[in-house]
């Protein structure tokens, strides 16, 4: 049975993370609202799936519909993939390891969308463009240097592979942080060319993850949905800093 994953058809968002592991597993998946049709549209995050979904429904995409189960929350979704899609070492410590890699890369990007949406979802950007300035300029000084150098450290300990969290073999935080990296190289784009020159091994990392074939191919197909401003990762220059 191939995984159904129901997610906003326009964005990567959060949803990317799970795209990214499907895609470098090479497993077969339909991403439902992005078909065309009746099957597909946001109407398919919509409607209800079978009696025992209703029981465990998903607060929010994105959701993944597996062999009976329904499991939201991007961070639960990845940790149910990982050992079927062989993107985590076995072992409960390595996988709660792999867990807790990707809760924290999780905390990233809840941080970045409050750089634009500090005050409220509800909001226009727009509405709190004054705030929105104000965490920016924190999130770029303090936050984003924090947790970057954190995975630098991790990386430059790793004795069996720099370019790889867990091991010498690629797993799913590694293709985690490849997207925090590409994400923040959108938003941040000023501040990112000096705050990369701390952290070599985040970058290699990131570069490792891309000339993957499966992943290679991937970014370059129109699965990849290209970073836009309705998504997590936002571009706008006021809140990059000055040059």
């Amino acid at each position: 049975m191939s995984f159904e994953l129901f997610y906003w058809p326009s964005i990567q968002g959060r949803g990317e993370f799970v795209r990214l592991a499907l895609e470098a597993a090479g497993a077969a998946y339909v991403d439902v609202a992005r078909q065309r049709g009746a099957h597909g549209g946001v109407r398919a995050m919509q409607r209800p799936m079978t009696a025992s979904d209703a029981e465990r429904p998903p607060f929010a995409p994105p959701f993944l519909r597996h062999d009976g189960l329904v499991i939201g929350q991007t961070a639960n979704i990845l940790l149910y993939l990982g050992p079927l899609l062989g993107l985590v070492p076995a072992g409960e410590a390595e996988r709660l390891w792999a867990h807790q890699l990707q809760l924290t890369i999780m905390d990233v990007v809840n941080e970045v969308h409050d750089t634009h949406h500090p005050i409220s979802s509800a909001l226009y950007y727009e509405d709190q463009r004054e705030e929105a300035l104000r965490r920016a300029a924190a999130f770029r000084a303090q936050r984003a240097p924090a947790f970057l150098q954190w995975f630098e450290r991790l990386l430059a300990r790793n004795p069996a592979g720099k370019a790889h969290l867990l091991g010498g073999a690629l797993s799913y935080p590694d293709l985690s942080l490849f997207q925090l990296v590409a994400g923040l190289r959108y938003a941040f784009p000023r501040a990112m060319a000096r705050l990369e020159r701390k952290v070599p091994h985040c970058v290699a990392l990131h570069d490792a993850v891309a000339a993957l074939p499966p992943v290679a191919a991937y970014l370059a197909s129109p699965r990849r949905i290209a970073f836009n401003n309705e998504g997590i990762f936002r571009q706008y220059p006021e809140l990059d800093g000055e040059g």
